[in-house]
């Protein structure tokens, strides 16, 4: 793959999530292809590695405030955002239902949900005003078919899902894109940290999760930044309301 045609080249991407693997390969990848990126994380995440064109900003995406400022701040330093990546998120703890707390479904909710929604609430006024944008959002494969390791988790990631095709639905007329994109079982920290809360074991857990798949294996960050490169560009700009899978085909069996 050729990371010098300059697929985004001239737009503006924020990308939330932007020190974790998936936001980090995504804002590596645009920034490759000529986009200047406002990467934004919680305070403290490990930065990722330097970019001339990234350009790191701390924010709390459960923080109406704390959104509201740095979206300013990005507009300020950098320009009005052309793209809004969507990836920041956590999966919180395992189990069923009913064994977890209202303060668990609160941060799973807060973060993975109410994140999304701020971010978009506060950057989608820069997009009415250029007369087009690229919104892409993380949602999973479980948020399409469900799955028992991480309940709340899959129902954050289903909700994610509509909130895409709804706002695609209510900002086509502006010119504003919003997909979301969907990630197999990947190779990153977040889907270590599930094998080993699973009640079977990491080892089952990743044989049950993959090994039917008909590419049986995890996917790798940089193949998940690729598809939000594609839906960020005008490649897309037909695409609008659409879900991409990046799975190894596990929704295909």
């Amino acid at each position: 793959m050729n990371p010098t045609l300059n697929r985004v080249a001239g737009k503006t991407a924020i990308v939330t999530g932007g020190r974790g693997d998936l936001g980090g390969a995504t804002a590596a990848l645009l920034a490759e292809h000529g986009a200047v990126v406002a990467s934004l994380d919680v305070a403290g995440a490990p930065a990722a590695a330097a970019h001339a064109n990234i350009h790191q900003y701390d924010v709390d995406v459960t923080s109406e405030a704390s959104v509201a400022d740095a979206i300013r701040r990005v507009r300020d330093e950098v320009g009005t955002p052309d793209i809004l990546v969507n990836a920041a998120g956590i999966i919180g703890p395992a189990g069923a239902s009913h064994t977890a707390s209202v303060t668990d479904f609160d941060t799973i909710f807060n973060v993975n949900v109410k994140g999304v929604w701020l971010m978009t609430k506060h950057v989608v006024p820069g997009m009415i005003e250029k007369g087009a944008g690229s919104i892409v959002n993380f949602s999973s494969i479980h948020g399409i078919t469900g799955g028992r390791n991480v309940p709340l988790y899959h129902a954050t990631k289903g909700a994610v899902r509509l909130l895409s095709k709804s706002d695609a639905a209510a900002y086509g007329s502006y010119g504003i894109r919003v997909n979301s994109i969907h990630p197999g079982s990947m190779n990153t920290r977040m889907s270590r940290r599930s094998a080993e809360q699973s009640d079977i074991g990491a080892e089952a857990y990743y044989k049950q999760l993959v090994g039917s798949n008909p590419l049986p294996r995890q996917g790798q960050p940089d193949e998940i930044a690729y598809g939000v490169l594609y839906l960020a560009s005008d490649e897309s700009r037909f695409t609008t309301g659409s879900e991409l899978v990046i799975d190894g085909g596990y929704t295909a069996v």
